[in-house]
């Protein structure tokens, strides 16, 4: 999220109506669950929809931040359960030294303002060999009224997304686009009509398009998506 005190207290809306997407997000989590293993950091974990996804995978330990206070209170319910699983309500930072295997950022990475500074963070606490895993809107053209509202800096392009990530200092292991098919919905109903994200819709779309256009781009890599999945790599 952002790293200023508004972040404290994030609404949540569409955080709200994306727990309706499980089919979605389970999509995305598979995507990279290859990559969940040791200890893994989740950066603006928000109400632990995704959290509890990421805690089915084979990882030891997940330390899953979130600055807003109102978020992290969710959040710690979501997980309180797992051992393996702390809530910490604070911005992803240095943490007396700690290291992780894993630092995943979804949807989240165009919520803060220096990105570049972000992935500086990452990169600095991610032991040898580690895997940063980012999931981020995609296509300027596709900014809305709407991306603003939840606090979007941007939406990025694969190449350009790919482009800071190196400089970072991380080797790409995949870039791709995703989730084609919501290219065309996001653009008629935020860029055009301006409207605001709904339970219903989100609901419709992850219960009938998200399982046939998953089975669709795991044969066919689309060439353009609403989203960007990236996995980089600290060598």
């Amino acid at each position: 999220m952002q790293r200023n005190e508004a972040a404290r207290h994030y609404p949540g809306r569409d955080l709200e109506a994306m727990s309706f997407a499980l089919n979605y997000h389970r999509w995305i989590v598979d995507q990279f669950a290859p990559y969940l293993a040791g200890s893994v950091a989740e950066v603006g974990a928000g109400n632990g929809s995704v959290s509890k996804l990421l805690l089915g995978s084979r990882l030891k330990r997940l330390h899953a931040f979130e600055p807003s206070e109102n978020m992290y209170r969710e959040l710690a319910m979501a997980v309180k359960r797992d051992p393996r699983a702390t809530a910490v309500n604070d911005f992803f930072r240095d943490q007396d030294g700690q290291k992780f295997d894993t630092v995943v950022y979804i949807n989240v990475l165009e919520h803060i303002e220096s990105d570049e500074a972000e992935l500086a963070t990452a990169y600095a606490a991610m032991n040898p060999g580690g895997h940063l895993i980012l999931f981020v809107p995609a296509l300027e053209w596709l900014y809305s009224d709407h991306d603003k509202e939840i606090g979007h800096f941007r939406r990025y392009t694969k190449k350009g997304l790919a482009s800071l990530v190196e400089k970072a200092g991380f080797t790409i292991v995949t870039a791709k686009y995703f989730d084609v098919a919501g290219i065309i919905p996001w653009y008629l109903n935020f860029v055009l009509l301006r409207n605001s994200i709904g339970a219903k819709s989100v609901a419709i779309y992850d219960n009938v398009v998200v399982p046939l256009m998953r089975r669709v781009e795991s044969a066919i890599p689309p060439p353009i998506g609403k989203n960007v999945l990236l996995i980089g790599r600290k060598n």
